[in-house]
């Protein structure tokens, strides 16, 4: 039965004011204290996400560290498009069950993954839906704009893809959709969202990046909104292959142009950049252990993404 007194509650306490410490915040129970001398005179960014239907396969396999870096991968990544630094969350944990063990596992990674990023976690809850099939961690992250420079593709612009890891945390109620059952399902499924913020942001304070896109929910539809009137143009010649899953859910009868507009076929991340400066991009992708080769290049246009598929000689246009 739910003890509504949350017995562990005392110990998630202590496990969440590990983080209360940040080069940036300094948190107390009077409240949240900027730190000096950090600059807070840019534009305050928030942003919420969570890890959706996949949480019903972590919970299933009690992934529970993947879960974590799932919903931080989602966070983070878009905080890259905003040219955001973070530096507080708020989670919200929601389990069919009262499992102790789950909750104490999930805060704990999530407090270490905070230390490691600066990031201090301010408030939190955990919720018992016994009507839940699986789980959901969605959290709001908070930080600060770096600079205002927008998230604009432009003409003559090469593009550059990151490899992602597998399906990440988007388009899985359509996965489930296709599978039979829960053991049908690629032994993949739960592999965390690659986090690409630490090396696209390094890239882009050194070498400077005109468009930048989280492939996620929508996949390379969302190139759209970062284009304006150019068109993107992604080849087929990249090394970048889908994982066995996209192969897999092809053959069980997805679509082919709707895999690409549902997924992200094996590219988690697009950054677009001057011609000039693709081979000191790759080559810090390289370093810093990313799969990641030139997919294509932005022309003027009206808007449109075109994509050479990479499942057979089609071509789609979004």
């Amino acid at each position: 039965m739910y003890d509504t007194t949350k017995p562990y509650i005392s110990e998630i306490e202590r496990i969440i004011r590990t983080t209360w410490d940040t080069k940036y915040l300094r948190v107390d129970e009077r409240g949240i204290h900027k730190k000096k001398p950090f600059d807070y005179t840019a534009m305050f960014f928030d942003h919420v996400d969570g890890i959706g239907t996949k949480g019903m396969d972590h919970w299933r396999k009690r992934t529970f560290d993947a879960a974590v870096t799932d919903v931080l991968a989602m966070n983070l990544n878009d905080f890259c498009l905003a040219r955001a630094i973070p530096t507080s969350l708020c989670d919200h944990i929601f389990l069919p069950t009262d499992d102790r063990e789950a909750i104490v596992q999930i805060v704990s990674h999530l407090a270490a993954e905070c230390n490691i990023r600066h990031i201090a976690i301010t408030a939190g809850e955990t919720a018992v839906h016994d009507n839940m099939n699986g789980m959901e961690i969605s959290m709001m992250m908070s930080g600060f704009k770096r600079s205002v420079e927008p998230n604009q593709y432009r003409e003559g612009d090469i593009l550059i893809g990151i490899e992602s890891s597998g399906a990440h945390a988007s388009g899985f109620t359509r996965i489930h959709s296709v599978y039979d059952d829960w053991e049908s399902l690629p032994e993949s499924i739960t592999t965390p969202t690659l986090i690409y913020i630490d090396v696209v942001d390094s890239i882009d304070r050194a070498f400077g990046i005109h468009g930048m896109t989280h492939i996620t929910g929508g996949a390379f539809t969302k190139i759209k909104r970062f284009l304006g009137t150019c068109d993107a143009h992604i080849g087929r010649s990249h090394n970048l292959e889908p994982h066995s899953i996209f192969w897999d859910l092809l053959e069980k009868g997805i679509p082919e142009k709707e895999m690409y507009q549902t997924f992200n076929c094996g590219i988690g991340f697009v950054i677009g950049v001057p011609v000039v400066e693709k081979s000191v991009c790759l080559s810090t992708l390289k370093e810093a252990k990313f799969n990641a080769d030139i997919i294509g290049n932005v022309t003027s246009g009206s808007g449109n993404v075109h994509i050479q598929s990479k499942f057979s000689d089609q071509e789609y246009t979004y």
